[in-house]
């Protein structure tokens, strides 16, 4: 009840500095994470020191530290996963729009497929691009999408929407994305089988997405607003740039495609596990080294077009340095929250209470990610958590139906509902200059409907089709 009492104060304190005080989105979640860390006992940091297996000096070390170092740790853990990645992004970003790259990726598409199948092309792209490079997606399919609404005038809630809807499945239901390959080790479900079925789930929930998008794009307009990457004024001048103006097709595919492929050669071969090159993938498939070598051929594109050098590029740098550094503390606020939250015992708190109620399998194993997806932020910590949790009832004897079904349970239900302490939230909202209200409505009632569509379709086809 405690950590409960905790997580409903830390949601206060958000919720009334971002939308009733009107407080910068940081210093909301700052607050937000102080007034949890305050709030949590000792014996909950014990319990929490316990499950992470931490030594009785590591154990010491969390008890004695002050509130304000704790946050600071989690702020700083943020940091250190995605800093470099929204970084370079950042500089990807600003480098497509400024080079004029994306108007071009544009162009060439509104050409081969036409306007009408924009929204599904952009579907589809997130999907196959969330498997393997779920974190960079966003930053590299927004500027297209921006562009596109600039050159067609019209539907800027559905371009973002299906980029959305095919990248956050993809990252919940198909390996090798983090979540769903632990969850397969976890489970001990075939690899192949488990990517099998994520995509063919997959392809139904994006496709729900699609209607979502669509329905509500008749219902809401979004404006294209100034964002911390880019300016409406620049992104005007830009879209009025004859053809010859533009770099060619492949070159302003590069930056897309390089990180992808670096990226993607090293996810497969983690799942053939063997050949010569294995060490030079690993490390040239990092991604914050196929980011890097992204952004330099980006910056080269820019330096290209503009007919400079690349030191007189510094101004134009300097601006999308200036808003990966603004994302990034908004994003790592977030992530501060969601670390402190974790430490107050929020998760196993969730968990005990699931034990109190008879319910099927499937729909428990998503309710119960669903919680902790919400309470702690973290799609792939609440997926985790609950595979590890019911590992032990993952045989087709126990369930009735093969394991791969439960697998996708969970990750269906780490798809609701993301808020404020979710820094994909954060990424959405900023890279597309949408407010707090309007990600809610685009981001996560939408992935929050695919999701619903998604548990109750596995439902169905576990009762019909069991696979044992």
């Amino acid at each position: 009840m405690e950590s409960a009492l905790i997580l409903l104060a830390g949601i206060a304190v958000v919720v009334t500095g971002i939308l009733v005080l009107r407080l910068h989105a940081f210093l909301a979640l700052i607050a937000a994470a102080m007034v949890v860390a305050t709030l949590t006992s000792p014996n909950a940091l014990s319990t929490y020191a316990a499950g992470r297996k931490m030594s009785a000096a590591q154990t010491k070390t969390l008890l004695e530290q002050p509130v304000g170092e704790r946050v600071a740790r989690e702020f700083g853990n943020t940091c250190g996963k995605v800093g470099l990645l929204i970084v370079l992004a950042a500089v990807i970003g600003k480098c497509l729009m400024q080079s004029g790259a994306a108007d071009r990726i544009v162009r060439s598409a509104l050409h081969c497929f036409g306007e009408p199948r924009a929204p599904v092309a952009f579907l589809g792209t997130g999907f196959l691009l969330g498997i393997a490079v779920f974190e960079a997606v966003f930053y590299l399919l927004m500027p297209i999408g921006k562009a596109m609404r600039l050159r067609t005038g019209k539907n800027y809630a559905l371009y973002i929407m299906t980029i959305i809807a095919g990248t956050s499945m993809a990252h919940s239901l198909v390996p090798p994305s983090p979540g769903p390959l632990i969850i397969a080790h976890e489970l001990n479900i075939d690899l192949g089988t488990s990517m099998i079925a994520g995509i063919g789930l997959g392809l139904f929930t994006i496709t729900t997405g699609l209607i979502y998008a669509l329905w509500l794009n008749r219902r809401i307009e979004i404006p294209l607003r100034d964002s911390p990457d880019s300016s409406l004024a620049d992104l005007k001048q830009l879209a009025e740039l004859d053809d010859a103006q533009l770099p060619p097709l492949w070159l302003a595919l590069t930056p897309i495609l390089l990180p992808i492929l670096l990226i993607g050669a090293n996810s497969f071969q983690k799942i053939t596990n063997h050949g010569q090159s294995r060490i030079l993938l690993q490390q040239l498939g990092d991604p914050n080294v196929a980011l890097l070598f992204a952004a330099v051929a980006a910056v080269y594109m820019l330096a290209r077009q503009k007919k400079q050098r690349i030191r007189e590029l510094a101004t134009d740098l300097q601006s999308s340095l200036a808003a990966g550094g603004l994302m990034l503390l908004i994003i790592a606020g977030g992530g501060a929250f969601g670390g402190v939250l974790q430490q107050t015992g929020i998760g196993d708190q969730i968990q005990a209470w699931s034990a109190h109620y008879s319910v099927a399998v499937l729909p428990m194993a998503f309710l119960l990610t669903v919680l902790l997806r919400t309470a702690q932020g973290s799609a792939t910590v609440s997926m985790i958590t609950t595979a590890s949790m019911l590992a032990p009832m993952a045989l087709p004897t126990t369930l009735g139906f093969h394991p791969v079904y439960l697998a996708l349970a969970i990750g269906c239900g780490s798809k609701p509902f993301p808020w404020m302490n979710d820094a994909g939230f954060w990424v959405i909202s900023k890279m597309s200059g949408m407010t707090v209200g309007e990600t809610i409505k685009l981001f996560s009632c939408l992935i929050t409907t695919m999701a619903l569509v998604g548990i109750l379709l596995l439902m169905l086809c576990a009762r019909l089709f069991p696979m044992v």
